[in-house]
């Protein structure tokens, strides 16, 4: 019997490690399976999503795995997270329920709220419309805020609130962000007469720099503060209206290319990883939209369009097909935030 209870585990073992080398293999040969086991365990995502009529704010791996709610509110609507430099706190904005969020405005309304990485302990900060677009400073000591009526950007010191320098916001009206040196603010601007630039400022010379012209919305920096990340949509290719693909330019303004296209789609909120590695960002069936399926490329391996969308291929000849991780586990979600810090969540 004892001989026997031996061949048996030795067999089970046998076969238990031919399952495990199958799928190692499989996973190999598989791209996108590759991409996910990549990020899986780089950091966190902080994105908003919604659920039973509602957004919450929403941590989970990059890879869609480890999901929590961090709010998980019935009063209110929560929105446009953003990590501090060190990762130990959050911002975001809070709109009562019923209200709408829109899609290209979202960062001037509601109330701005501070909490913890893990969303605990929120308190508000400022309220309804007190710090429009509020952006962390690199070190974490500021915020800055745009004030579109007004036409100014405004920096605060984040301990006491207090005004620490004015300037003009110089044609941006929504969407403006510090870039992690310190040194400018990118941003949608109207300029020269023509809608939907993106613009990046100089804080200490006030100078200003066109990244890319007409069509284009939903900026963000690259964490090297040398390039920028965002949507751009092109009238007339392969539709009249156009499909918005993600781009990424450099910040002095010299040079703009592909990172992700996809037909009948239209792609945004993108966002880099710390390492500048990889990029997230969100599938709108519809432009307009809010949350929608999120997705994730290694930027190594753009430009990528999706196929089926020969014309911008044309333009891309050396584009690829994939891979690209569909967070299909995850809520339809817009604005995610990137950090590889440890910052878990509260259960």
């Amino acid at each position: 019997m004892k001989s026997q209870s031996v061949f048996i585990g030795a067999h089970l073992w046998f076969l238990s490690a031919c399952l495990l080398s199958t799928s190692l293999l499989r996973a190999a040969d598989d791209p996108v399976a590759t991409l996910r086991n990549e990020v899986a365990n780089k950091g966190w995502v902080l994105f908003s999503g919604k659920t039973a009529g509602e957004y919450d704010l929403f941590l989970s791996r990059p890879d869609g795995s480890n999901r929590r709610n961090l709010t998980n509110t019935t009063d209110f609507n929560e929105y446009g997270a953003r990590f501090s430099p060190d990762s130990r706190k959050i911002l975001y904005r809070r709109l009562p329920r019923g209200k709408q969020i829109n899609h290209d405005l979202w960062g001037q309304f509601g109330s701005l709220v501070i909490a913890n990485a893990d969303g605990a302990n929120p308190v508000v900060y400022g309220e309804e419309a007190q710090f429009p677009w509020a952006s962390w400073s690199p070190d974490g000591s500021q915020i800055a805020c745009l004030y579109r009526r007004e036409g100014k950007i405004r920096i605060f010191d984040f301990a006491t609130k207090k005004l620490v320098k004015e300037m003009p916001r110089q044609g941006i009206f929504q969407q403006l962000f510090w870039s992690p040196n310190g040194k400018a603010f990118v941003g949608t601007a109207n300029v020269a007469g023509q809608d939907w630039n993106i613009l990046a400022i100089n804080i200490e010379s006030q100078k200003s720099t066109l990244l890319s012209r007409e069509f284009n919305c939903t900026p963000d920096w690259f964490h090297d503060s040398q390039r920028v990340i965002y949507s751009n949509r092109t009238p007339n290719l392969a539709d009249q209206y156009g499909w918005t693909m993600l781009n990424q330019a450099t910040a002095d303004g010299k040079s703009r290319t592909l990172v992700y296209g996809q037909r009948d789609k239209h792609i945004y909120f993108g966002c880099m990883s710390p390492d500048d590695k990889y990029v997230l960002f969100s599938i709108l069936p519809k432009d307009g939209l809010v949350e929608a399926p999120m997705a994730l490329v290694r930027l190594a391996d753009t430009p990528i369009v999706a196929p089926g969308y020969p014309e911008l291929v044309n333009l891309y000849p050396n584009a690829k097909p994939g891979p690209v991780l569909y967070l299909t586990n995850l809520p339809e979600g817009f604005e995610p935030h990137w950090t590889f810090e440890d910052v878990g969540g509260k259960k």
